[in-house]
């Protein structure tokens, strides 16, 4: 495992930090394109790992970069939700803190050669909050002759157990984290 090495899944985790500003700058104008460009963000976040894993590339740099790429897409989307007057800042508040939280412990550990895996809860935590966030960003619903669906609702039911998850998967973590030291 090298420490820095430019490959197609560090590529594809920079150009996910290089689409947060236009994210955030198009997306109040034009949630639609706004949602493609988190879409696509979205994606490269399944691609880098999956192509790192399949091809053998797997970095230091690219495991820190990569979840810092997370959360820094997360963060933008949780604080344009709340400028947006879609979601309460307390949730975004707890979900960012738990973020800087779980990242300054992937750094201390990494730093001391301690490599503590992604667990399922976090998986689940960062698709429920990508899903969330994308159907906070849609307009708040559609009409289908004779019913309609309701974004909104959706999204913020989908945003509240991404906040559950993301409390209890930082939980799991700090606890895996202080076991390297017993």
């Amino acid at each position: 495992m090298s420490t820095i090495r430019l490959n197609v899944p560090t590529i594809l985790t920079f150009s996910r930090i290089i689409l947060i500003p236009f994210f955030v700058l198009i997306t109040p104008a034009s949630p639609i394109l706004g949602v493609t460009i988190f879409l696509i963000a979205s994606l490269t976040d399944f691609l880098d790992g999956y192509l790192a894993r399949r091809s053998g590339q797997i970095t230091k740099f690219g495991i820190i970069l990569d979840p810092i790429a997370d959360k820094f897409l997360v963060i933008s989307a949780l604080i344009l939700l709340v400028d947006m007057s879609r979601i309460a800042a307390w949730i975004a508040i707890a979900i960012i803190v738990r973020e800087f939280l779980v990242t300054a412990i992937r750094v201390v550990a990494l730093s001391m050669d301690i490599v503590i895996p992604a667990e399922t809860g976090g998986k689940w935590k960062t698709a429920a909050q990508m899903t969330s966030i994308v159907f906070l960003l849609l307009p708040y619903s559609i009409d289908f002759l004779p019913f309609s669906i309701d974004f909104y609702d959706i999204g913020l039911v989908l945003m509240y157990i991404s906040l559950v998850l993301a409390v209890t998967s930082g939980v799991k973590y700090t606890i895996s984290f202080w076991r390297h030291f017993q």
